[in-house]
């Protein structure tokens, strides 16, 4: 496994176009300058040994080099010992919206990226909880099981949009149902479920018999609602531009609105609480604070230990290349000059 100790500095590679493109305007205007002081015939002949593949190499090196200095920066490092190591935590599985609702903007920048925001920062502050992804609208789908490798949590929750699923509506008792397969630890006491919803419900009363299960089966279920009571229409959107709104069978534009009623009762039913998603820092605080409050079950987890750095190796790799951009000449090199590969007719 590798893992980078300074990523920040990978912004640095933003460089490479910008000298790409300097190179490609020096070079422009270096043709325009030559065209007025002679024709290319004559160039030619006053500058016989000049190799224009060489100066493209230089560039090519300078550019490797700043790219194996960066990641140098960046300090990578490889696992080199897989370890087993005990560790307590509560078993807590996601349950995120993605029907077309979330796609309302009556809190930014939309319900889904603000429900993704607020996964991201609880499983921030989780230690050694084990997590699990479960994307749902007219279904269920089980977008990451249960797992202690909280980056990958993060790669998959990024990855969630109102397209991955082609059933629509909004199926909570879906999820519910699919969550309750997820723990499958028989001995964790503590089985958490996070619903981050608009509160809509398409389900009717099967979300009351999923409900009843997941108690029975222990599972403690949290709902958080994204969105607001006074509503907002749902944007259809191409490349990032607004087309057109939702609209309904008699060609009205449908408002969608945060249905709190809802997402409280199956909190209460579920022996949970009920969270309003609105300010993402006091939701999660309050989050923190009810999983801190849960008896922790120890488990086995394996991870890797004994990190030992590897920046040396494209340090070494980056001055290389920088050291060749300097001391590689512009002129051709005569041995292969000789050679004639591209039969260059030599100018008398």
């Amino acid at each position: 496994m590798v893992q980078f100790d300074e990523k920040l500095y990978f912004y640095l590679l933003g460089l490479i176009p910008v000298l790409v493109l300097l190179y490609l305007l020096v070079l422009v205007w270096k043709k325009s300058k030559q065209k007025e002081f002679a024709d290319k015939r004559l160039l030619k002949r006053l500058a016989p040994d000049r190799s224009v593949f060489k100066s493209i190499l230089k560039l090519v090196f300078l550019l490797l080099g700043i790219s194996f200095l960066v990641i140098a920066l960046a300090n990578p490092k490889i696992g080199t010992k897989l370890e087993t190591v005990k560790r307590e935590g509560v078993d807590i599985v996601f349950a995120i919206d993605v029907s077309k609702s979330m796609l309302a903007e009556d809190i930014a920048p939309n319900r889904l990226e603000k429900g993704k925001r607020l996964v991201s920062e609880i499983i921030n502050q989780l230690a050694s909880d084990r997590i699990g992804i479960i994307a749902y609208a007219g279904q269920a789908y089980p977008q990451l099981p249960i797992t202690t490798d909280y980056g990958a949590a993060k790669m998959f929750l990024q990855s969630m949009n109102t397209d991955m699923l082609s059933s629509q509506g909004t199926a909570i008792n879906s999820a519910i149902d699919l969550a309750s397969t997820f723990y499958n630890d028989s001995e964790q006491t503590n089985r958490v479920l996070f619903i981050i919803s608009d509160g809509e419900d398409h389900s009717e009363g099967n979300t009351l018999d999923a409900l009843e299960k997941a108690v029975e089966n222990g599972i403690k279920i949290y709902t958080i609602g994204v969105g607001k009571s006074k509503g907002a229409p749902i944007p259809i959107k191409r490349n990032g531009v607004v087309e057109s709104l939702k609209k309904n069978n008699e060609g009205e534009v449908v408002i969608t609105r945060l249905n709190e009623p809802v997402l409280t009762e199956i909190a209460n039913i579920g022996n949970g609480v009920y969270i309003n998603g609105a300010n993402t820092e006091d939701a999660v605080s309050f989050i923190k604070e009810e999983l801190a409050k849960m008896d922790k079950k120890e488990f086995e987890a394996k991870q890797f230990a004994e990190y030992k750095d590897q920046f040396q190796w494209f340090l070494g790799l980056g001055l290389l290349f920088l050291f060749l951009d300097v001391f590689l000449l512009d002129r051709k090199t005569q041995w292969l000059k000789k050679l004639n590969l591209f039969n260059e007719k030599e100018y008398e």
